[in-house]
């Protein structure tokens, strides 16, 4: 069993996949963005008709970066699935890069909808924009700050037995989450694909996002419960239960919509650096839950 779990997570997310799959999330990417700005061109010039909601990809060239950015999400998403075995703060230190990710989608989405009006309103229009930036950068100070104590934390230590088959554990988890990143994937693109076909197929952060973050938040409680058969202080609770409960955050601003949104993306941000602040210092050697 062991070695069929370690044997699943190296093939799959092994440092040789991973070189590959982000070789081929790059390719698609760029190929994606030339096709969708080849569908604007055609569209713009009359040569090609796209009806219904999503005629919104082709109001204009900046539309094209929705593309591309939605596959280098995708490729985030099977990045924070590989550090799921690591720890919590690796894994959540993913989900605020996702955040931040999804929030610049969303500048981009919206700044190629202004360009497409006639006017700016400065109520609204350029107001939610000053908020999507804020957010923006709360998240992007938080994913620094998850990065820099991963570059600062020492991985040299001695892994006992118990901590091996803790990992052992998390690498099983995270082999079924890609599974179910698959499924969803393929279930929100054919749901699209179909909504297209009679006359929606707009897009939003929900599409996909939604239900992934769902059945995060679900692993990242089997986690926390599977944690306490291997640590018992309360340190590594409030520590992994802070985690867990700016992963519900961060899920609760994907359905969200407009300020509150926001709001919620930017309050998981400052909840991460509170929990980064309070427990990064003096953490005990061998924590790795």
């Amino acid at each position: 069993m062991r070695n069929a779990v370690n044997a699943g997570f190296e093939v799959l997310m092994g440092p040789d996949a991973d070189d590959k799959v982000r070789k081929v999330a790059i390719a698609a990417a760029v190929i994606g963005f030339a096709s969708h700005l080849l569908l604007w061109a055609l569209h713009n010039s009359g040569q090609l008709t796209i009806e219904g909601d999503s005629m919104e990809l082709v109001k204009s060239p900046l539309s094209a970066l929705y593309t591309p950015f939605s596959i280098l999400l995708a490729y985030e998403v099977y990045q924070l699935i590989r550090t799921i075995p690591e720890s919590f703060s690796s894994s959540v230190g993913k989900q605020y890069e996702i955040a931040t990710l999804l929030v610049v989608r969303d500048i981009l989405k919206r700044l190629s909808d202004v360009n497409s009006s006639e006017g700016w309103e400065i109520s609204s229009d350029v107001g939610f924009l000053l908020v999507e930036c804020a957010a923006f950068l709360a998240l992007f100070y938080t994913s620094l700050a998850y990065h820099n104590l991963k570059k600062g934390a020492d991985d040299s230590a001695t892994l006992s037995e118990e901590v091996s088959i803790f990992i052992l554990t998390k690498k099983a988890i995270a082999n079924l989450m890609l599974v179910v990143f698959a499924v969803i994937a393929l279930s929100s693109l054919t749901s699209w694909i179909a909504a297209v076909q009679d006359g929606g197929g707009s897009v939003d952060r929900t599409i996909f996002f939604l239900d992934f973050f769902t059945f995060l938040i679900l692993a990242d409680i089997l986690i926390l419960l599977i944690s306490y058969w291997f640590y018992t202080d309360f340190r590594n609770l409030a520590r992994n239960t802070g985690f867990v409960l700016s992963t519900v955050i961060i899920r609760v601003a994907i359905s969200a919509a407009g300020v509150s949104s926001m709001v919620l993306f930017t309050l998981s941000g400052v909840l991460g650096i509170a929990i980064l602040r309070m427990f990064a210092t003096n953490q005990p050697v061998g924590d790795s839950s």
